[in-house]
């Protein structure tokens, strides 16, 4: 079963950052009125190693048992940075709209992508499985 594990393990950290990115994009776009918000992002190509071990996290607590959560507001024990101002505001307000719905958009067939992905991995298994 462990290498069940290990052979999903890689899209299961993608959808699972992805998903986390995707609600810091629409967080993004839900303040788009808000005085004062500053647009949040993460690097995904720096969250996807943190989560596979490959990166030591420096953000991220020390856990003495893999029981323990993460820390809060982080993906993949990674923060969200704030994205840098595009064009400013009066009202202190950060967001780009269309910057952000590029970014949700292409977020969101990249995470349909890696469900495509996994879908056809365990495709693949039943068909070895049932010969």
């Amino acid at each position: 079963m462990n290498k069940l594990d290990d052979y999903m393990r890689f899209h299961q950290l993608a959808l699972s950052v992805r998903g986390q990115r995707q609600q810091l994009l629409a967080s993004n776009i839900a303040n788009a009125d808000t005085p004062n918000y500053k647009a949040r992002d993460i690097d995904f190509n720096a969250a996807m190693s943190a989560a596979l071990g490959k990166t030591d996290s420096a953000h991220d607590l020390a856990k003495t048992s893999a029981a323990h959560f993460s820390q809060a507001g982080t993906v993949a024990g990674m923060p969200p940075a704030y994205r840098k101002e595009v064009q400013g505001n009066v009202d202190g307000n950060t967001v780009d709209m269309d910057v952000e719905r590029n970014a949700f958009t292409e977020n969101a067939l990249k995470y349909e992508a890696s469900l495509t992905m996994i879908n056809m991995q365990i495709k693949g298994l039943l068909s070895a499985i049932q010969g």
